[in-house]
């Protein structure tokens, strides 16, 4: 099997393109996502797949060869890139700190390549069929890891994480106080990264359009339930809102209005139950209905700390309304801003780090410039959804499900300019370009009756 960029040509006379030399695409892809709970080794993976994407294009380059990603999904997919990173790199002039946000922007351009990498792994059928598979699969598995978790107090799959990382290096995945300090459920990703949640909650129309698909209403009501009961343990309530959104949008399609109203009132049942059996969970629901107060500070209480930090980040849009106090540079400009100095915040000593809010982190560390740039990739993503054909959309529907709850704005959010969450979100924009504007093969032709 070469790397080279082929052409078959069907029976029927239609000429089409397939690239095999990117069958190993959807496998990098899938390695990258299950290496998550180690960054280091997840980040490396990454950083090989874009050079070795970088390689491949230009050996197809010099080919002649453009059957990699329609030039719709080479478009989309580098569009909205820019969308996400042109902020970044207009951010670092007169930014609190020119030299780190430059650093970042300039590290940053190693997305670009990685995402015509998982652009090309949905491209076409059989690579689309493993990579999304991968993904359902994936989130199956860290879901039954993390109910593991909730019975025997462990999740098996972070242990074995953890005794691999000791016999390496002799030091383990999370240190004692960082252990301690663990009030939900880790899963997977461990006690000291906490993001078990907001991830599952995210990548979860994966797995529930596969179990719809293949096992029907039945599969798709067993599979939401399951990562329904893990979100309450592991969930931030961001989360919650996340997943609340994946299953309407999900489900209605599959079950119909009625259908999805028994499920939320079955989810509203199973969540009261953990609520008595689990104080932390309860704890998050009563700060939760705490947040319909009318009282402000009751609802700061509730938003843990997060006005005085939405507080903050306005007034960093008031002093730097054009481009922004600089991707990154939140913590370092947050003390000048914070509307309530010397108080101890609800999170604790120090800064903010980013905004909890993706409007606000946009326009607090990218100014107006690129505020407009993000919705500019927005606008990008719709148009191409409204004028895809009915079979495009349908094999993008996962991908674009998973996109549009994540930048949800009405929700809290991590930052979008961090390494993992800048990562992951660019991850399911390339899934969803290449996905939607996939250049698929034709049907096989029927092959001649024998008489």
């Amino acid at each position: 099997m070469t790397n080279s960029t082929t052409t078959t040509e069907p029976a029927h006379g239609i000429r089409a393109p397939r690239t095999v030399g990117w069958r190993w695409a959807p496998h990098w892809v899938l390695a990258f996502v299950i290496l998550w709970p180690a960054p280091g080794y997840a980040e490396g993976v990454m950083v090989l797949g874009a050079l070795a994407a970088i390689v491949l294009l230009l050996r197809a380059r010099f080919r002649g060869g453009a059957a990699l990603l329609s030039p719709g999904a080479w478009a989309l997919t580098s569009a909205l890139f820019f969308a996400y990173w042109l902020p970044q790199l207009i951010s670092t002039v007169d930014s609190v700190d020119p030299g780190r946000a430059l650093r970042e922007a300039l590290v940053d351009l190693r997305y670009l390549p990685f995402l015509w990498l998982v652009a090309s792994a949905v491209a076409h059928r059989r690579a689309r069929r493993i990579t999304l598979g991968g993904l359902a699969i994936i989130v199956m598995v860290w879901t039954l890891d993390a109910l593991a978790e909730v019975v025997l107090g462990t999740s098996p799959l972070f242990f074995g994480i953890d005794q691999l990382k000791l016999l390496i290096s002799n030091r383990p995945m999370c240190s004692p106080d960082q252990i301690a300090l663990a009030d939900r459920i880790g899963g997977v990703l461990g006690p000291c990264n906490l993001k078990l949640g907001i991830v599952l909650a995210s990548l979860s129309p994966f797995a529930l359009y596969a179990a719809g698909r293949r096992f029907g209403a039945g599969g798709w009501v067993f599979a939401a339930a399951a990562i329904g009961v893990v979100l309450l343990f592991a969930g931030s309530r961001a989360s919650w809102l996340t997943y609340a959104l994946v299953l309407v949008f999900s489900g209605w399609r599959l079950l119909g209005w009625k259908g999805l109203l028994g499920v939320f009132a079955g989810a509203a049942l199973i969540a009261t139950a953990v609520s008595l059996l689990s104080p932390q969970v309860r704890e998050r629901v009563e700060r939760t209905v705490m947040g319909l107060s009318t009282d402000e500070a009751r609802v700061d209480t509730a938003l843990s700390g997060r006005a005085r930090i939405w507080d903050a980040a306005v007034c960093m849009v008031r002093s730097h309304p054009v481009n922004g106090v600089g991707a990154r540079g939140f913590r370092e400009a947050f003390p000048a801003c914070d509307p309530q100095p010397g108080e101890l915040a609800a999170w604790g000593e120090g800064p903010a780090f980013h905004a909890h809010q993706i409007v606000l982190e946009v326009a607090s560390e990218t100014g107006l410039i690129g505020l407009l740039l993000w919705l500019a990739g927005v606008a990008l993503a719709w148009r191409a959804w409204r004028f895809a054909a009915a079979e495009a959309r349908d094999r993008a529907r996962p991908a674009m499900l998973a996109l549009a709850v994540t930048v949800f704005p009405l929700n809290t959010h991590l930052a979008f300019y961090s390494t993992f969450w800048g990562g992951f979100t660019l991850l399911l924009c390339a899934l969803y370009a290449g996905s939607l504007l996939a250049r698929d093969e034709p049907p096989p032709a029927p092959r001649a009756a024998i008489h």
